[in-house]
């Protein structure tokens, strides 16, 4: 019997089962690849095109769900391919979480991550004779590690670290690669990550405790007495990491992970939060698709995470955010860079002859030092200086500079009479502390008023940043 005589024996409706998965398959990657061409910047572009992908994802994972026995039987369904579909709607919640700051998306991502591992989809992808195959493998394990890192759950965090490592060799002695040493420079990256912060918490019984930076039900500081709340609240935040050779993986910084954590509230699940692990239904569920009995939704500032930015690309993200910032709100900016220090100096200073902090170059950097080929009375075009803000300070702004040239923000003028914070990192530090940190993370100097406690009010909540002087 000739093949298209076997095509003729499937019934019918098996036959358009197919033909049906095939269409959703196809169109999921068309939409899932499409998401890599829309702007990163701006509040609201993004959405629609977003809504359409989720919802064929949503229709295909429920698809392969309910057809499993005539996919396995008529079109060859692999583990691996179910785990694959798994894969991009945990990196859909990611992306989605990353674009809202709704962490409760991360729990949703860590939800499929998890139903993953759990199930061995990806366990036969080591039989095959494709590395193509045991990269998308690998991409997960970095990807699921990236989700609980953020989700503070640092003990799955090495038990994860541990089978990478442990695929990773598999995968250079099996095939002939040329990313060995890319995927060895991501286990020494997330190594080090871990190792960052070594600070412990026990408790009474001697138990390590998780800690986070993020805000928790019940945690808000009272106020002082006599204190009056404002009317500003904080509702955009860009997060920049620019310093040479600092701990990071999967372009977070650890200056990006703690203050990005800092802007958060603790996560809770949507339609997964009763479900107990390895029960998983994995139903994904969207804004618009969610339960009636889901715990009303709590927001968090909208973030940027900007990872080496060029100047352009900074500018251009701030812009938009000037731009979309609601009324009576306030943006934040925390920039943690390399200084640049002036050259010189001139009968009259001004904004931009303090220096100020590095931009990406992606070039004329070796050795992660800046080649100087300007003329020294030239100022450096990849600088942010604290003149290129003052256009922002049309509106409320908020300042966070951790730097080795913090000091260059320090006379920020207030053009507009708009309400204004700077805060600044140290530049020395205390014989005794000196080669503990790289960066004064949790003490900063006032650049703009005095106070022990400047307590930030955002979307119902209380922001309190601790100062030290």
């Amino acid at each position: 019997m000739t093949g298209a005589g076997a095509d003729d024996d499937i019934p019918l409706g098996e036959r358009k089962t197919v033909t049906d998965f095939c269409y959703l398959l196809d169109k999921s990657k068309q939409l899932f690849n499409g998401l890599r061409d829309l702007p990163q910047y701006g509040h609201k572009q993004w959405q629609s095109y977003f809504g359409r992908t989720f919802d064929v994802y949503t229709k295909l994972w429920k698809f392969q769900q309910q057809h499993r026995q005539v996919l396995d039987n008529r079109y060859g369904l692999k583990r691996w391919q179910i785990g694959e579909v798994a894969s991009k709607i945990g990196q859909l919640y990611y992306h989605y979480y990353l674009r809202t700051s709704e962490t409760s998306y991360l729990n949703e991502a860590f939800s499929f991550y998890s139903a993953i591992r759990q199930r061995s989809y990806y366990y036969q992808v080591n039989k095959e004779d494709r590395p193509e195959l045991v990269v998308k493998k690998l991409r997960y394990y970095a990807r699921y590690i990236v989700v609980c890192l953020l989700l503070n759950k640092m003990d799955l965090v090495k038990v994860l670290v541990k089978e990478l490592s442990e695929e990773i060799e598999d995968y250079t002695q099996r095939f002939n690669t040329e990313d060995q040493l890319e995927w060895n420079l991501v286990l020494q990256e997330v190594a080090a990550f871990v190792e960052a912060d070594p600070v412990v918490v026990l408790n009474e019984e001697n138990t390590v405790v998780i800690t986070s930076n993020r805000l928790q039900e019940g945690g808000v500081p009272q106020l002082e007495q006599g204190m009056v709340v404002g009317q500003l609240t904080l509702a955009d935040a860009l997060i920049i990491g620019n310093c040479n050779n600092q701990v990071k993986f999967s372009e977070l910084t650890i200056d990006m992970f703690r203050i990005l954590q800092a802007l958060e509230r603790e996560p809770v699940n949507l339609a997964t939060s009763t479900s107990k692990p390895g029960t998983l239904a994995l139903t994904p569920c969207l804004p618009s698709q969610e339960p009636s009995e889901k715990p009303a939704k709590r927001e968090n500032p909208h973030k940027y995470l900007l990872y080496k930015p060029t100047f352009s690309q900074l500018y251009t993200f701030l812009s938009a955010s000037f731009k979309e910032l609601p009324a009576n709100s306030v943006l934040l900016v925390y920039l943690s860079a390399t200084g640049v220090f002036p050259t010189g100096r001139l009968d009259y200073e001004g904004p931009y002859d303090f220096g100020g902090v590095l931009t990406n170059t992606n070039r004329d950097v070796v050795n992660g030092e800046t080649v100087q080929k300007r003329n020294q009375a030239q100022k450096e075009m990849h600088c942010l200086h604290p003149g290129d803000l003052f256009p922002f300070t049309r509106k409320p702004l908020f300042v966070i500079v951790d730097s080795s040239n913090s000091t260059a923000y320090k006379n920020f003028t207030n053009l507009f009479g708009q309400p204004l914070v700077c805060l600044l990192s140290p530049t020395v530090y205390p014989k005794s502390m000196q080669g503990l940190f790289c960066h004064c993370h949790n003490s900063f100097e006032l650049g703009v008023g005095i106070g022990r406690t400047l307590t930030i009010y955002y979307h119902g909540c209380y922001m309190s940043l601790l100062l030290t002087f």
